[in-house]
């Protein structure tokens, strides 16, 4: 089904899961279609994982893929039992294995994938079904019945034993309505293996967890107390949920020794209060896990992965969004680094106060070590991000293989942009404390600049949407190749007057280059990463045309703040006349 789906299940979970009625009504579906309701559990956490859904809305979906998965024991028992459904089992698995070969078109091989696992699906449960008819004659299972409130608590035992084992409540259903069937099991003890199914099933979604982060454990969590609570209640009420299930029966029409579709019924009931009961429970749960499994706080030493899981690998579109979450959390590292690097608190960066005054005022080298940083806090995140991506890739198809690079390329970016400010730093601490004013100025500029370009890219939330702040970033490129421009000539008119040494010219044009590289470097990942959600790499490159385009319209514009940078260095050779 993942083959087949191609990611539409991962765009359509996103869609409808905003409200928790949507989450239930998906889980249901998602859980019918596909007959497994591990699969949903195992893809709910990674969802989870990756931050893409709430833990309410996780929790509605386990909710609802519990109601999901009784349809499996009304199929078995309405249909697989009354049917030779062997006749249809064959025919599945020749055009199964024939599409299955199909490696050209991945939604034929997907096709080729359900087909077969429906022949196999049918093929056993048919044996099961002959197999235990035969045995009937020979073995007499149902010796081994144990009535009463000790036989409730054994089998329900039996039903978790063999779920954990063969990691399917479906299967189990099936043994157990196939056994039922053929008279090898009681009723009642039927029953309880229903039970213990059900609680059972939850040592998938657990296992699926281990790799995940607090959020995926969290969910796992609450899959595991709302099954407990609904098999602890069926135990309680074991007799009144009996009761009912005889009524309803005769209701609807179901024999009284028709016990295989009473079977079902008791399924579906004891799901559905338990469902009913905790509905309304959702948030007091969530509230309960969150103060319970806390997450840890990011030690200050070494940053640690945030979002990547492995239950996330599986599922490609999932995977993609993970990485654009855990290259979001590298960029506010890196953003603490290059604000540190320029002598400024990240709060005054994205604060509302002038950059002018921040910068004017923020003289004083911090002591601070790039490589040291670099090496604690960027680094690991960076190594694991991409050994995660070397491994997504290899169930991804070319186009999410292309949006995967360029989210590399914007971690090697945002690596590179740290790595800039280690050069560029050793100079800012060296000349903002100059005696020479023109350094010194030429230097606040560079400083400003940088953070300029930092104050628009982490002040995304504050700008709408996504295309709002594609838009925004084109303009942020377009003034920063402006600024580069008045930069140049500004540092010509220096170096012709004699305003600074020739060691100072040095410096400052090994610097700006180096403040337009981390410039450069942090825009191109921002737009890799928002291009990653809305757009291409065709539309990066358009835009990259519109934006020279406008340069070249704006040269009337440029041509003044070259003109204004030369008055400003004019009044500097005013106020400094008498130390000339």
């Amino acid at each position: 089904f993942k083959s087949f789906s191609g990611g539409v299940l991962e765009a359509f979970l996103q869609r409808t899961t905003d409200k928790t009625w949507k989450s239930l009504l998906f889980g249901m579906v998602s859980t019918t279609f596909m007959q497994s309701s591990s699969l949903v559990s195992v893809l709910t956490i990674s969802f989870l994982s990756a931050g893409l859904i709430g833990l309410a809305q996780g929790i509605g979906i386990i909710f609802g893929s519990n109601l999901g998965t009784t349809t499996g024991a009304w199929l078995v028992a309405g249909f697989g039992l009354k049917v030779d459904i062997a006749a249809y089992a064959m025919p599945m698995l020749v055009f199964g294995a024939i599409l299955m070969f199909q490696k050209d078109s991945p939604k034929v091989q997907g096709g080729g994938y359900i087909l077969i696992g429906l022949g196999f699906l049918f093929l056993g449960i048919a044996y099961m079904k002959e197999g235990f008819e035969s045995a009937g004659g020979q073995i007499d299972l149902s010796q081994y019945a144990i009535g009463g409130f000790k036989g409730l608590l054994v089998y329900t035992g039996i039903g978790i034993a063999a779920t954990v084992i063969m990691q399917s409540s479906h299967a189990t259903l099936i043994l157990t309505i196939t056994a039922l069937a053929a008279g090898q099991v009681t009723y009642e003890n039927a029953l309880a293996l229903a039970i213990g199914s059900n609680v059972g099933t939850t040592v998938t979604a657990v296992i699926g967890a281990l790799n995940a982060n607090i959020a995926g454990r969290r969910l796992a969590a609450a899959h595991l107390i709302f099954n407990l609570l609904t098999g602890a209640i069926a135990i309680l009420f074991i007799k009144q949920f009996a009761q009912v299930v005889d009524y309803v029966s005769e209701l609807v029409g179901i024999a009284a020794d028709n016990y295989t579709l009473k079977f079902a019924v008791f399924h579906t009931l004891f799901n559905l209060v338990g469902v009913v009961l905790m509905l309304p429970a959702i948030s007091f749960l969530v509230r309960f896990l969150e103060k319970v499994l806390r997450e840890k706080v990011e030690e200050p030493d070494v940053a640690r992965p945030l979002f990547l899981n492995d239950a996330s690998l599986e599922f490609p579109d999932t995977a993609l969004q993970v990485i654009i979450r855990e290259t979001t959390h590298l960029a506010y590292n890196a953003f603490e680094i290059l604000a540190h690097g320029l002598n400024l608190h990240r709060e005054d960066v994205t604060a509302d106060r002038k950059l002018e005054e921040v910068v004017e005022q923020a003289n004083e080298p911090m002591e601070l070590n790039v490589d040291d940083l670099y090496v604690r806090r960027v680094k690991p995140l960076y190594s694991a991000i991409v050994e995660f991506a070397s491994h997504a890739e290899r169930n991804m198809n070319p186009d999410q293989v292309n949006q995967l690079n360029q989210l590399k390329l914007a971690n090697w970016e945002l690596v590179s942009a740290v790595k800039a400010m280690k050069e560029l730093q050793v100079n800012i601490d060296r000349f903002s404390g100059s005696d020479n004013r023109y350094v010194v100025h030429e230097y606040s500029r560079i400083r400003l600049q940088i953070a300029e370009v930092l104050r628009v890219l982490f002040r995304f939330d504050r700008e709408g949407t996504l295309v709002n702040q594609l838009e925004l970033l084109q303009g942020v490129k377009l003034e920063m190749e402006q600024e580069d421009i008045v930069a140049n000539g500004a540092l010509d008119k220096l170096i012709r007057k004699e305003r600074i040494t020739p060691d100072m010219a040095t410096s400052l044009m090994n610097d700006s280059a180096y403040a337009y590289d981390i410039q450069n470097d942090l825009i191109h990942a921002a737009e890799r990463v928002l291009a990653g959600v809305i757009a291409s790499a065709e539309d990066i490159e358009r835009m990259d045309e519109e934006i020279n385009r406008k340069l070249v319209e704006r040269r009337d514009q440029v041509t003044a703040r070259i003109r204004e940078e030369e008055e400003a260095i004019d009044r500097l050779d005013e106020t400094a006349g008498g130390l000339r």
